[in-house]
C-alpha cells in the first residue's frame, strides 16, 4: 500500500529532527498537555506496536492490547498506560525503538491486503484506514515536536491522506459530542503543497471549507485552531465542525484555542 510508505515517509521527518537531539532535550515539554518529547515517542511506539499486532490477528491484537485496556478501565491516562510497557525506556533509546517499531509497522502494512478488517480499541476498520491513522498519528504528534524545536517541517502531498480521514470523520466529530450531524456534508476543495487541488463532497456555494491542506490537517487533528488559520469557512454546518473537528478516535477531545499552539521563535 502507497498509504504504508506514506507513513514510512512521515516517520522518517520526524526521526531526521531527532537524530543529532541531546539526551536531555527528549525531557522538554511540548505544548501539547505537558508532554515531552520523550511521551510522544513513546505513544507513537506503542501504537505503532499495536497497529503491528493487529494485522498478525484478533487473538494477538487482545493479548498486545488487554494491558493498555485494564490501565484504561482503571481511570489512568492514555499518557499513563505506556509506562508499565515501555518498561523504562526513555531518551535516545526509546527514539532508536521508536524508530526501528516504525520501520517494522510500514513493512508490515506494505504487504497488507487494504480491506482487510482490522481489530483496535474503537471500531474495526481496513488495513488502510490503520495505517493511515498511523501517519496521521505521526504527523500530528510531529507537529509539538517540530514546534517546541522551533523548526518547520516541509510538508508534501502525502498530506492529502490525512485531510481525507479529517472529511471521512465529519460524521463522526458531531456523533462523539452527541450532537446531530449537520446534512449535506460542506463542500471542502484544499490546495496540497504542490498546488495540487483536491475536492471533497457536492459544491456548495455556502457550505464550504476551502484552503492549504496543509492547515486544514492542523485543524481536525486539534493542532492549531481554526482561528490561527486562513481556511475560507462559509456555512453553520462548516463553521460547527471547523470548531469540534477530530480526526483521531477516543472521547471528544478540546480543541486548540488560539494562539496556544505555535512554531517557537515565529
Amino acid at each position: 500500500m502507497q498509504q504504508a510508505e506514506d507513513f514510512r515517509a512521515e516517520s522518517h521527518v520526524l526521526a531526521a529532527i531527532l537524530e543529532d537531539l541531546p539526551e536531555a532535550e527528549f525531557h522538554r515539554e511540548t505544548q501539547f498537555k505537558g508532554w515531552t518529547i520523550d511521551h510522544v515517542l513513546g505513544h507513537l511506539h506503542l501504537f505503532n506496536a499495536a497497529a503491528e499486532a493487529s494485522l498478525q490477528g484478533e487473538d494477538a491484537f487482545a493479548a498486545f492490547i488487554a494491558p493498555v485496556l485494564r490501565d484504561m478501565q482503571t481511570g489512568r491516562s492514555i499518557l499513563a498506560c505506556q509506562f508499565p510497557w515501555l518498561d523504562g525506556l526513555s531518551g535516545r533509546a526509546l527514539f532508536e525503538a521508536w524508530r526501528e517499531g516504525a520501520e517494522r509497522c510500514a513493512d508490515a502494512f506494505t504487504a497488507a491486503e487494504p480491506k482487510s478488517r482490522l481489530k483496535w480499541i474503537g471500531p474495526d476498520m481496513s488495513a488502510l484506514s490503520s495505517v493511515t491513522a498511523r501517519q496521521m498519528e505521526t504527523w500530528a504528534h510531529g507537529q509539538e515536536v517540530f514546534d517546541l524545536l522551533g523548526q518547520e517541517r516541509q510538508e508534501h502531498d502525502r498530506i492529502r491522506n490525512i485531510a481525507h480521514l479529517g472529511v471521512a470523520t465529519f460524521g463522526w466529530s458531531f456523533r462523539n459530542r452527541a450532537l446531530e450531524v449537520p446534512e449535506p456534508a460542506p463542500f471542502v476543495q484544499l490546495t496540497g503543497p504542490s498546488g495540487a487541488v483536491w475536492d471533497w463532497n457536492a459544491p456548495q456555494d455556502s457550505n464550504f471549507v476551502k484552503g492549504s491542506a496543509v492547515e486544514f490537517a492542523r485543524v481536525v487533528t486539534q493542532v492549531r485552531s481554526i482561528d490561527d488559520t486562513r481556511l475560507l469557512v462559509r456555512g453553520p454546518a462548516a463553521a460547527d465542525w471547523m470548531r469540534i473537528g477530530q480526526c483521531f478516535a477516543g472521547p471528544p477531545e478540546t480543541p486548540s484555542g488560539r494562539g496556544t499552539r505555535f512554531r517557537a521563535g515565529a
